[in-house]
Protein backbone atom coordinates (compact mmCIF):
# COMPACT_ATOMS: atom_id res chain seq x y z
CA UNK A 1 0.00 0.00 0.00
CA UNK A 2 2.63 2.70 0.86
CA UNK A 3 4.71 1.44 -2.24
CA UNK A 4 2.02 2.46 -4.48
CA UNK A 5 1.76 5.86 -2.52
CA UNK A 6 5.38 6.45 -2.74
CA UNK A 7 5.03 5.17 -6.31
CA UNK A 8 2.49 7.85 -7.38
CA UNK A 9 4.03 10.74 -5.55
CA UNK A 10 7.61 10.14 -6.76
CA UNK A 11 7.33 8.78 -10.36
CA UNK A 12 7.04 10.64 -13.50
CA UNK A 13 4.41 7.97 -14.83
CA UNK A 14 1.98 9.59 -12.34
CA UNK A 15 2.55 13.57 -13.48
CA UNK A 16 -0.69 13.58 -15.11
CA UNK A 17 -2.59 12.18 -12.74
CA UNK A 18 -0.96 14.39 -9.72
CA UNK A 19 -1.66 17.00 -11.43
CA UNK A 20 -5.42 16.47 -12.16
CA UNK A 21 -5.42 15.28 -8.27
CA UNK A 22 -4.70 18.45 -7.25
CA UNK A 23 -6.79 20.40 -9.48
CA UNK A 24 -9.46 18.24 -8.38
CA UNK A 25 -8.64 19.16 -4.52
CA UNK A 26 -8.42 22.59 -5.04
CA UNK A 27 -11.62 22.96 -6.21
CA UNK A 28 -12.95 20.86 -3.63
CA UNK A 29 -11.69 23.01 -1.25
CA UNK A 30 -13.29 26.06 -2.79
CA UNK A 31 -16.27 24.56 -2.82
CA UNK A 32 -16.51 23.28 0.85
CA UNK A 33 -15.79 27.16 1.42
CA UNK A 34 -18.85 28.36 -0.09
CA UNK A 35 -21.04 25.39 2.44
CA UNK A 36 -19.55 26.76 5.34
CA UNK A 37 -22.23 29.44 7.35
CA UNK A 38 -20.68 33.08 7.76
CA UNK A 39 -22.95 34.81 10.02
CA UNK A 40 -20.70 35.18 13.17
CA UNK A 41 -18.20 36.22 10.42
CA UNK A 42 -15.90 39.18 12.13
CA UNK A 43 -14.76 41.43 9.17
CA UNK A 44 -15.97 41.69 5.63
CA UNK A 45 -13.79 39.30 4.10
CA UNK A 46 -14.18 36.87 5.68
CA UNK A 47 -17.96 37.04 4.52
CA UNK A 48 -15.81 36.50 1.02
CA UNK A 49 -16.48 32.32 -0.59
CA UNK A 50 -13.34 31.09 -1.08
CA UNK A 51 -11.39 34.31 0.56
CA UNK A 52 -9.62 31.48 2.70
CA UNK A 53 -8.56 29.56 0.34
CA UNK A 54 -7.06 32.71 -1.88
CA UNK A 55 -5.16 34.34 1.58
CA UNK A 56 -4.15 30.74 2.47
CA UNK A 57 -2.50 30.41 -0.97
CA UNK A 58 -1.00 34.20 -1.26
CA UNK A 59 0.40 34.02 2.16
CA UNK A 60 2.41 30.41 1.07
CA UNK A 61 3.11 32.16 -1.84
CA UNK A 62 4.96 35.08 0.09
CA UNK A 63 6.67 32.93 2.49
CA UNK A 64 8.32 31.20 -0.11
CA UNK A 65 9.82 34.80 -1.92
CA UNK A 66 10.50 36.03 1.34
CA UNK A 67 12.70 33.26 2.48
CA UNK A 68 13.95 32.77 -1.23
CA UNK A 69 15.31 36.70 -1.04
CA UNK A 70 16.64 36.22 2.80
CA UNK A 71 18.64 32.88 1.70
CA UNK A 72 19.51 34.32 -1.77
CA UNK A 73 20.06 38.47 -1.12
CA UNK A 74 21.02 38.42 2.47
CA UNK A 75 23.46 35.61 2.36
CA UNK A 76 21.73 33.25 4.86
CA UNK A 77 21.67 30.32 2.56
CA UNK A 78 25.49 28.57 2.04
CA UNK A 79 27.17 26.80 -0.32
CA UNK A 80 26.01 22.94 -0.97
CA UNK A 81 29.62 21.97 0.50
CA UNK A 82 30.12 24.33 2.92
CA UNK A 83 30.96 22.07 5.59
CA UNK A 84 33.11 19.48 3.75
Amino acid sequence: MIRTIVDFFGDERYSVSRRRLFYVVLVLTVLADFIVPREHAGYLWDRLPGWSAVYGFCSCVVLIFVSKFLGHRCGLMRREDYYD
